[in-house]
């Protein structure tokens, strides 16, 4: 996304790698009619690419006679964002019972990656035939949803009046809470702390996945017990009730609600038995977990700048022995980490317009030296269009810039949190920056960066360090917060973690699909944490 100027911490989230289930609906239109005496009758396949070959992984049902089709089967597939994931889908009309697709007659295709549909949430794209052209007015409309209930509940539980369990004092109360299983049987879902010597117990607030409470069905019963805690774990059954989220749910600051806790046997034994003690749900409030693809279905862009090491350390890029020396097969290190990463963000990006800036060069004509300039030489638009425009831009500079030092990366990194800053202004989560910074070695100005790094921190910002040769990276270690938190040279904590580091030579002989795995592994949870940490939902987000 092209941004210009204009004149005016929470624990990790989810698991390492952004894997959810994505759930593809498929509708054609205008299809082409293959049938004689009547329309066709079409179904689609989708294949993905893998290891170069496409792969059939699912196909829809047939529609009869319709060249309008919306399929009822839905495509389930796994979402990762760190990789890109080739989709093909085809349509073909039904001639014969068989599974071999040689069999029907090819209504067209359209190729895509799943990135691609889900920072669109819907596209509607020409089918193309086998040469390359239309295949007549044929259109797919593919639209993404993503399968997960996200919605958790958040419960503040006390309890009066409860029975006294303890010999020579008062109860130690805790609370299960169970579901019906698939056996039938009651299953733990969760268990709260135990409040010492006490019969009316306040218990902390505590958050679960709905999903784990009720299997996302607010009606279903649960059934919640009261235990008096022993140390030998004979647990003394104070009492129980059901009830159901819905019910839970009538709960208000203001109004608590009262459920009493029942002992069956004393129920059964004392006429006059009234219960055995009061549970209060002092509030219950449904809200929704957002994750990283919902930011996205929400319509949430990845705004990405490449930052490239031009200093005199990388070698004459004439010579064969320099970093920035283009090989017969036309790549280099930095060039590799561009495509690596660059390849999966500008999916994520609508109109795929990135900023590539150069820094330690000295710049023609009065060779000055700069931290910060647009490899295309056009500082008013430094933009190039896609990954291709990045590398077109990078191997034009080459021979017009002479590579000088120190290396300095505050001012890059201080050039995109100014625009990060800026679109804080919208109060949305509309857009997330990310740095790509190139290097070869040591920074000059560590101060000035790890002070930049803990302001950028509070921005919807990250930063990805790939460095390139085999120089001593261990300052980079030191901004990639993983094992400390990172601190400025004032002594300000960085609010979170948005550096992540890899050395490129770790990744020199595997295919290059790992390091994008490597680099972009942390973006998501950091994209959701920033966005959780300003209580700013997906903007085209439902309420819970």
């Amino acid at each position: 996304m092209a941004y210009t100027v204009t004149p005016t911490p929470p624990g990790p989230v989810g698991s390492q790698y952004c894997v959810c289930k994505v759930e593809l609906s498929i509708c054609g239109q205008n299809l082409l009619d293959r049938d004689v005496t009547s329309k066709s009758d079409p179904f689609c396949v989708l294949f993905m690419e893998v290891n170069g070959k496409w792969v059939e992984l699912d196909r829809t049902e047939t529609a009869v006679n319709n060249l309008n089709p919306a399929f009822a089967k839905k495509f389930i597939i796994d979402y990762h964002f760190e990789e890109v994931q080739k989709l093909k889908f085809a349509l073909f009309d039904q001639d014969k019972s068989s599974t071999q697709l040689y069999e029907h007659d090819f209504l067209g295709e359209f190729s895509c990656t799943l990135g691609m549909i889900v920072s669109s949430k819907k596209i509607t794209r020409t089918l193309l035939l086998g040469n390359g052209k239309p295949a007549g007015k044929g259109m797919i409309t593919i639209a993404a949803q993503e399968l997960s209930d996200n919605r958790v509940i958040t419960l503040s539980m006390a309890g009066r009046k409860l029975d006294k369990k303890d010999l020579f004092g008062k109860s130690d109360p805790f609370l299960e809470f169970h579901k019906p299983g698939d056996d039938g049987k009651w299953m733990l879902v969760h268990r709260t702390e135990v409040i010492k010597y006490t019969l009316d117990p306040v218990w902390k607030p505590f958050t679960v996945p709905l999903v784990s409470l009720c299997d996302g069905d607010v009606e279903k019963l649960i059934k919640v017990v009261c235990y008096d805690y022993d140390s030998d774990g004979g647990h003394d059954f104070i009492g129980e009730f059901q009830t159901s989220v819905a019910k839970l749910c009538e709960a208000q600051d203001a109004s608590p609600l009262e459920l009493e806790c029942i002992n069956p046997k004393k129920q059964k034994k004392k006429k006059n038995y009234k219960n055995s003690g009061i549970i209060i749900v002092k509030s219950c409030k449904i809200t929704r977990d957002f994750s990283f693809l919902d930011y996205i279905l929400g319509g949430c862009q990845l705004m990405f700048t490449v930052g490239i090491d031009f200093t005199a350390s990388n070698g004459n890029p004439q010579e064969p022995s320099s970093l920035h020396y283009i090989n017969p097969l036309g790549t280099n290190e930095y060039l590799s980490a561009i495509w690596a990463v660059g390849q999966i963000i500008q999916d994520y990006d609508s109109d795929k317009m990135f900023p590539a800036l150069g820094f330690g060069a000295q710049l023609p004509p009065d060779w000055k030296v700069s931290h910060e300039f647009a490899i295309n030489f056009n500082p008013r638009n430094p933009f190039c269009s896609g990954v291709e425009g990045i590398v077109q831009a990078y191997s034009a500079c080459l021979p017009h810039i002479r590579f000088y030092g120190p290396t300095n990366f505050s001012p890059i990194i201080n050039h995109v949190a100014r625009f990060a800053a800026q679109a804080t202004q919208q109060e949305t989560a509309s857009q997330y920056f990310i740095l790509l910074i190139i290097t070869d070695g040591v920074i000059s100005d560590m101060d000035e960066t790890r002070h930049a790094v803990v302001q950028a921190s509070k921005l919807p910002m990250s930063i990805i360090i790939v460095g390139v040769g085999n120089a001593d990276f261990a300052a980079m270690e030191f901004l990639d917060g993983d094992s400390r938190v990172l601190h400025s040279y004032t002594g300000e904590e960085a609010v979170r973690d948005i550096v992540q580091f890899v050395p490129f030579r770790n990744f020199r002989n595997v295919p290059k699909e790992t390091l994008a795995k490597a680099v972009l592994a942390e973006l998501p949870q950091q994209v959701v944490q920033y966005f959780k940490h300003q209580n700013l939902p997906p903007i085209n987000s439902e309420p819970a």
